[in-house]
């Protein structure tokens, strides 16, 4: 049975189009144009086409952001995926922590990634819940009134990797070098982060759970978790590759998953260029691209 975490009335969305600027050595985007509410931006969110993949200037409906987040518990390490129905493509993903870029954060996309691990990837410890911390910066506490931190431990967040080729705001580059993408099946530039989580040692009983959120009959937010479904899978990886292996973590012990009818998201299906052209990648081909 799912436990209601977090109710309340739906945050006020704003976003800007953004204009893309696409060379085969950068990609440099500019917000542009009026807010666009959340419906509006939905409304530009229609396939595009563009001939040249590495050369190319137009405008997007969004901004969005993705986080292929590695996480090592016990000497092993793993990937991040959370599963999403998606009913108007009629299947199940699994994906990366990832969400839609606010107009205030379009020039520092990273702080919409640390809002997004807070509200996406939590963890019970048998005394609390961790905060997790990003070079110094606390991460936002969206669940502290219903989900008590643990003060004593924190998990710590910290860059990974980066793309080769640069990304812009304007002439401000981004830090920690995303990989960047024009998905064309809904018109929107995306950014994808690889970060790593680091545990602490002392917690032996370890749960992680993803966070679900719907709109209730009466327009309110709700966020849940459900220990019987945590919907939060850890892709192992083995000599530097993942090996397909799925498990989720439940009282400090790795339970193996199998999900079935299973696809991956877009992000991990082959880019050319700066584009991604498919709406998702079969598994488990796509893993091989994390």
């Amino acid at each position: 049975m799912s436990r209601i975490i977090a109710r309340k009335n739906p945050v006020v969305f704003k976003t800007q189009a953004i204009h893309v600027k696409a060379t085969p050595e950068v990609l440099c985007y500019t917000p542009v144009g009026n807010p666009l509410s959340f419906s509006e931006m939905q409304a530009l969110r229609q396939p595009i086409q563009i001939d040249d993949p590495d050369n190319f200037e137009l405008t997007v409906a969004n901004l969005g952001v993705s986080v292929d987040l590695t996480l090592h518990w016990q000497g092993r390490s793993f990937h991040v995926l959370v599963r999403q129905e998606r009913p108007d493509h009629g299947d199940n993903v699994l994906k990366l922590i990832s969400g839609y870029v606010p107009a205030h954060e379009l020039r520092i996309p990273m702080l919409t990634v640390m809002t997004e691990i807070a509200e996406e990837l939590l963890l019970e410890t048998e005394r609390g819940w961790l905060q997790g911390c990003y070079q110094g910066t606390w991460l936002p506490t969206p669940y502290a009134e219903t989900l008590p931190l643990y003060e004593k431990l924190n998990f710590e967040l910290t860059p990974h990797s980066g793309a080769t080729r640069p990304v812009l705001c304007r002439e401000l580059h981004l830090i920690e070098r995303p990989r960047a993408y024009v998905h064309l099946p809904t018109n929107s530039l995306q950014l994808v982060y690889q970060m790593r989580i680091d545990l602490p040692d002392r917690c032996r009983k370890l749960t992680a759970l993803h966070a679900d959120e719907y709109l209730d009959n009466h327009g309110q937010l709700i966020a849940s978790i459900d220990y019987r479904r945590p919907e939060l899978f850890l892709v192992e990886i083995e000599n530097g590759r993942p090996n397909g292996q799925l498990f989720s973590l439940e009282q400090g012990e790795l339970v193996n998953r199998r999900p079935k009818h299973l696809w991956l998201s877009e992000a991990l299906a082959p880019q050319r260029g700066w584009i991604i052209d498919q709406p998702r990648s079969p598994w488990p081909d796509g893993l091989e691209r994390l």
